[in-house]
């Protein structure tokens, strides 16, 4: 498995396969077509599909500036390696090609071009260990943590940037509570995280934290649906489960820095296992990848918070992933607002009431997080397209429709 910096990223939302992976396409053209006058863009598959709502033509004008770029949508054409392709073509100052780059956003805001994608020689990784069984043997054998597999095997800068991950995420939380207004595009939809954060503490006492843990998730995705600075917690359109439970977990629990740092460390253990043996991708494995990665995730974390061992860590990560089997991706217009935003409010308390009740067992259960990670990867490979980031199908078709009624 690769490390935990390629699995957290700060970057610029709405999402991190159409706006961090275009991004970081564009600076390793640009570096590679160093004299080229101007690029014409082609954007497959999803990237294409709902490349608009999800600002894939803006980030892509904005980092290539000062060259001009033109975008050609072409969302029928999905190349056999991945949905999400883009071909770059630089041209001279006489409109003649010097080139030509295929790059995939392969989810998370990785990118991979296509050699790397074809390529299956085995490669230097960070982690030895593949699977969480393999895993938690080695952490019982070693009378190890699950958090201290992380610091045996990653760099010692590992922790430097977890606080830089942890800071970015708290950051989103504060920039999207003292903000009001609409959010963009034709939506117009509000934001809610302040008025959500106000109503919160006029509460009973039962329900503050709840409703801290909605108000601060919320913030978190409201500023990745405005283009705003979040972590890839494995994904934009997910960023808002972890950081909006860590927020409010650290305020009732009093939690300290190295207590936060990991509890980071343990759930990109898990985005890392959904990652490698699966996807994170929206475009590949609907929103299961995406936000039941982000809960899987987080039900490990806060499970690891409140005392729980490592096969009850294990089991809220499985039980987290396993509740969310099948679920789609097919965001309204494009834009990662409908559903997205209250998925993950409403994901992130899902992950503190997994963890609550996996803590309540002795951590034996019948499923295995390695096998709810198999079947993940299946459903995901059986679902239609229409419900994989194409906005085709389900929510997505249904507004259209009524759009069109209405004209």
């Amino acid at each position: 498995m690769d490390t935990l910096k390629e699995l957290y990223k700060i970057g610029c939302g709405p999402s991190s396969s159409h706006t961090i992976g275009p991004q970081r396409a564009v600076k390793k053209v640009k570096e590679k077509f160093s004299s080229a006058n101007s690029f014409i863009v082609e954007l497959w598959g999803s990237l294409a599909a709902t490349g608009k709502g999800h600002f894939t033509d803006w980030i892509i004008i904005e980092t290539f500036k000062p060259l001009t770029v033109e975008i050609k949508w072409m969302p029928n054409f999905v190349h056999e390696l991945h949905t999400n392709g883009m071909k770059f073509i630089a041209l001279d100052k006489n409109k003649e090609t010097i080139g030509e780059h295929i790059i995939f956003s392969v989810g998370g805001g990785t990118i991979k071009d296509m050699d790397e994608l074809l390529d299956t020689t085995p490669k230097k990784e960070t982690y030895p260990l593949n699977s969480m069984k393999e895993i938690i043997e080695w952490c019982k054998k070693n009378n190890k943590e699950l958090w201290q597999y992380v610091d045996e095997y990653e760099d010692p800068s590992i922790w430097e940037h977890l606080k830089e991950i942890y800071k970015a995420m708290d950051d989103a939380v504060t920039n999207g509570l003292n903000k009001e207004g609409l959010l963009p595009g034709p939506l117009k939809y509000p934001r809610k995280a302040k008025e959500m954060f106000e109503k919160a503490l006029t509460k009973r006492a039962a329900l503050v934290f709840t409703n801290k843990i909605f108000a601060y998730a919320l913030a978190v995705s409201e500023e990745n649906a405005s283009i705003g600075q979040v972590v890839t917690a494995p994904t934009c359109g997910a960023a808002g489960v972890i950081p909006g439970l860590l927020r409010a977990m650290k305020e009732e629990y009093e939690l300290k820095e190295t207590d936060i740092l990991r509890g980071l460390a343990i759930a990109g253990i898990i985005g890392n296992l959904i990652k490698h043996n699966a996807t994170i991708s929206g475009a590949e494995g609907g929103c299961q990848a995406e936000v039941g990665a982000a809960c899987s995730m987080a039900a490990a974390m806060a499970t690891y918070f409140m005392g729980g061992n490592i096969d009850q860590i294990e089991y809220a990560a499985e039980s987290a992933m396993e509740h969310h089997l099948g679920m789609t991706c097919d965001p309204i217009g494009g834009f990662v607002i409908i559903p997205c935003i209250e998925r993950n409010a409403i994901c992130s308390v899902r992950a503190l009431n997994t963890a609550t009740y996996c803590l309540s067992t002795d951590g034996s259960h019948t499923i295995t997080f390695d096998e709810v990670v198999k079947t993940m990867k299946e459903t995901g490979k059986d679902m239609c397209s229409a419900y994989k980031e194409t906005s085709h199908g389900g929510l997505a078709k249904y507004y259209e429709r009524i759009l069109l009624e209405k004209e």
